[in-house]
């Protein structure tokens, strides 16, 4: 499956809808990279722009599809909670929002930008594509094993 790139407010809000607000899913795996790097011989390679890129890999209940991945790249902030002991790791609703030319995941359908507080998890990005992995349904982890 290719990657959509969202641009506009009307694909994240078709996005939103395909994907019922995440309505119970959840948020099965991240994966983090940058573009910093130590050469062969050494030397730092370090961009001066924003280099971290950030995977969400989600589940849900229904099918059609049952599995998205979303690809931030030139990610500005990252805050993922992990989910308490004794709670569920379900998302309820969750919410993708475009401001400032900046783009922003929350598992809070009532997350703020402008007023972030330090109890929902979001991340922020200047890039956000998406994809369908239906084939990706289940308990094994897909970037990556764990030893």
């Amino acid at each position: 499956m290719n990657w959509i790139e969202l641009k506009e407010e009307s694909e994240i809000k078709e996005l939103l809808e395909h994907y019922a607000y995440f309505h119970d899913g959840c948020l099965k795996e991240m994966y983090m990279w940058t573009e910093t790097y130590v050469e062969e011989n050494l030397n730092m390679n370090a961009p001066g722009e924003l280099d971290t890129n950030v995977k969400l890999l989600f589940q849900r209940q229904f099918k059609n599809p049952s599995v998205i991945e979303l690809w931030f790249e030139s990610v500005t902030r990252i805050h993922i909670l992990p989910t308490p002991e004794n709670f569920a790791s379900i998302l309820f609703e969750a919410v993708i929002l475009k401001q400032n030319n900046t783009y922003y995941w929350s598992d809070d359908i009532d997350f703020d930008p402008s007023n972030i507080e330090h109890n929902v998890s979001f991340i922020s990005a200047k890039k956000l594509r998406w994809r369908e992995r239906n084939d990706w349904v289940g308990k094994q982890n897909r970037y990556g094993a764990i030893e």
